[in-house]
């Protein structure tokens, strides 16, 4: 691993990785304690707040540009905000399994769909991990 490509990115890119590298460690944490539990709901909410960092900070992030400075994955950012929003209304409203849903969603959306392109040639990740 070679760090050098993360640490001299812009600063978006670096707190967006950042961010997205703890909330991927949350969520193993976070499905490995009980349900409901008041450190799942502390983890939670650390979660969430980790999510809206990760998806307002790519609105700063422009290394692929389809449609003026933005591409798809804005997109996906701002659909995360909203979602964010209705799965935590969701859990406090007691609709438990809309909720999940909604979280599991955005984990396999936002973290790992959108985690993996990360690492596609020329993209930093792929340059961290990979020496691109």
């Amino acid at each position: 691993m070679n760090f050098a490509p993360l640490t001299t990115a812009a600063i978006a890119v670096q707190i967006h990785a950042c961010l997205a590298f703890f909330a991927v460690a949350l969520t193993i944490a976070i499905f490995s304690i009980p349900r409901g539990s008041r450190l799942h709901r502390w983890f939670g909410w650390t979660w969430v707040l980790m999510m809206v960092g990760v998806a307002l900070s790519s609105f700063w992030i422009f290394e692929i540009r389809l449609i003026g400075p933005f591409s798809p994955i804005h997109l996906l950012s701002a659909y995360v905000l909203v979602q964010l929003v209705f799965a935590v209304r969701a859990a406090r409203a007691g609709r438990i399994q809309e909720h999940r849903k909604s979280m599991k969603g955005m984990v396999f959306g936002a973290l790992v769909v959108a985690g993996a392109f990360t690492f596609l040639p020329g993209r930093v990740m792929y340059q961290v991990v990979l020496g691109g």
